[in-house]
């Protein structure tokens, strides 16, 4: 029993090494990294071009076209190579506001704090306020013929409560943990959607197309002290953004004007409101772009790392944390790439690729357009892979960043078990940083997925939450004011180690196992 304990022992220890051999890590590179990163941070100057000048970056807008511009060139005079743009598409139309503004007239004036929703088309008028209490179709039929010219209430007041705790956090021992226990992650049940509540969805926006109002209004199911959470128009079918729709003017309101108006209402006071809303559509040919840009490999060079954020924002603020912060930390970490690359003479033996990705706030599409263009063939009208392209096999990692300006305290493998002891050794390093969770869990909402989805090996890092969701996400206050400059030079500096690390090892990171859906008669899943 002592000998096959020490045989036991023997062979654990030798398993150990190998992987400690395998997994060494390069501190002289990550010395240098550290300096670039964290010492001589250009994070916070990049992120205010990106914001201050140009932001927001709603897909298809002018100031998108304007921010990808400024990019290209950032990064061609860093020394990236083969910087281009790859269109994918037709996504629509794009939308623009140059005028906007929102009063009560009755019973008294007041400014009232809203936001359009993109693509809400021009409109300019005077009404009545009226409340549609509303929840069946036959509901809908007492206010047919009652509606045009007149601003609708389509929510309930909400309460507002008063703030006791603060809207930041950071992650603390108790729930990084939990992250590290995390189990290996199921598949997720289908939802069961309720087809009464989208039936009557369905009549009651036919019904506001029909009747042409002025506007309707909400005021989000969150949000509260000024902040506006607000995302695109609604439509009884087809999407807003589709070329010619005809679309009803639709805004968010704070909910403590909402409230106002809403209990004016139920005392039998009547409101007028007034709003002008000046509104362009553009983008005619309907086709986005991404950004690419590459740091050449060396002996591996035909073998990819890719590292990237999606570009674009919402409308309402400047899309600082929602996702300037994770385009700002990708475009850092390939800068301090490239200053570790000069200063060290180290060239990485994979090709680095940077992505910029658009369109990720409707629906991940640009990074999709890309899988599709390069990785895999998809199944007509869905995003569900029905073979992979040869290209697919050349991806060794995909590193993604999107959820706020917080640090990175670790990051999820996304199911991916044998990964693990690689990156927990390349995390050991920044444990000074506060950077050493590996959860096994998903996360999901953002570009890694389409990455996981055709088999490539892709991660999401896991971030300090600060007040993403709580304040800034979607909202008018995300704002360069909102961003930690420290934080987002800690999350530039670990991933440029992660991605050259990646890119020296001798064999591509591991891979789950991956299955091709099957193709049916229609060819859907």
């Amino acid at each position: 029993m002592k000998n096959q304990f020490l045989l036991f022992t023997l062979l654990i220890t030798a398993c150990f090494s190998q992987v400690t051999a395998q997994e060494a890590v390069n501190e002289d590179l990550n010395t240098i990294i550290r300096k670039h990163g964290l010492d001589q941070s250009k994070a916070l100057e990049i992120a205010g071009w990106m914001t201050d000048v140009y932001g927001p970056r709603l897909t298809g807008s002018p100031m998108l076209d304007k921010a990808t511009s400024w990019a290209e060139k950032e990064l061609k005079d860093w020394g990236m190579k083969n910087v281009h743009l790859e269109s994918w598409g037709p996504f629509g139309r794009g939308w623009e506001m140059s005028n906007f503004e929102m009063h009560a007239n009755a019973p008294g004036y007041w400014p009232v704090i809203a936001y359009p929703k993109a693509w809400s088309p021009s409109v300019k008028g005077t009404g009545e306020v009226v409340y549609m209490d509303a929840s069946t179709e036959e509901d809908l039929a007492k206010f047919k013929g009652k509606l045009k010219g007149k601003f609708i209430l389509l929510d309930t007041i909400r309460e507002v409560k008063e703030i006791w705790e603060p809207n930041a956090k950071r992650h603390d021992a108790e729930s990084l943990l939990g992250l590290a226990n995390a189990p290996v992650p199921t598949p997720r049940p289908r939802r069961n959607y309720n087809l009464n509540a989208r039936s009557f969805r369905t009549a009651l926006w036919k019904m506001m197309e029909n009747e042409q109002p002025l506007a309707i209004l909400d005021r989000s199911y969150k949000g509260d002290h000024g902040t506006v959470f607000v995302s695109g128009a609604r439509t009884a079918e087809g999407r807003s953004r589709d070329k010619d729709k005809a679309v009803v003017p639709q805004f968010t309101v704070a909910v403590e004007h909402y409230n106002r108006i809403l209990r004016n209402l139920q005392r039998g006071v009547e409101v007028k409101l007034t709003v002008d809303l000046a509104a362009t559509y553009t983008n005619p040919d309907e086709m986005e772009h991404n950004i690419i840009a590459e740091i050449p490999g060396t002996d591996l060079k035909d073998e990819v790392v890719m590292f990237g954020a999606h570009f674009d924002s919402w409308h309402t603020a400047t899309g600082a944390t929602d996702n300037g912060a994770g385009s700002t930390v990708m475009m850092e970490a390939a800068r301090i790439l490239l200053e570790t690359i000069k200063e060290s003479g180290v060239k990485p033996r994979r090709t680095l690729r940077l992505a910029l990705w658009t369109g990720e706030e409707q629906g991940l599409l640009g990074s999709r357009g890309y899988a599709k263009d390069h990785f895999a063939e998809f199944a007509p009208g869905t995003y569900t892979p029905q073979s992979l392209k040869p290209e697919q096999e050349k991806i060794s990692a995909y590193y993604n960043l999107d959820n706020g300006t917080g640090k990175v305290r670790g990051i999820y493998l996304q199911g991916n078990e044998a990964v693990a002891p690689i990156f927990r050794a390349w995390l050991q390093p920044f444990k000074d940083l506060d950077a050493n969770t590996v959860s096994l869990g998903n996360t999901g909402g953002t570009d890694h997925l389409t990455f996981d989805a055709v088999g490539i090996p892709g991660f999401q890092f896991i971030q300090e939450p600060m007040a993403y969701f709580a304040r800034t996400h979607h909202s008018n206050m995300d704002n360069f004011d909102h961003l930690s400059g420290d934080d987002l030079a800690q999350a530039a500096t670990i991933i440029a180690s992660f991605v050259m690390h990646t890119a020296m090892r001798d064999e591509m990171l591991p891979r789950k196992a991956h299955e091709l859906a099957k193709p049916t008669a229609s060819g859907g899943k």
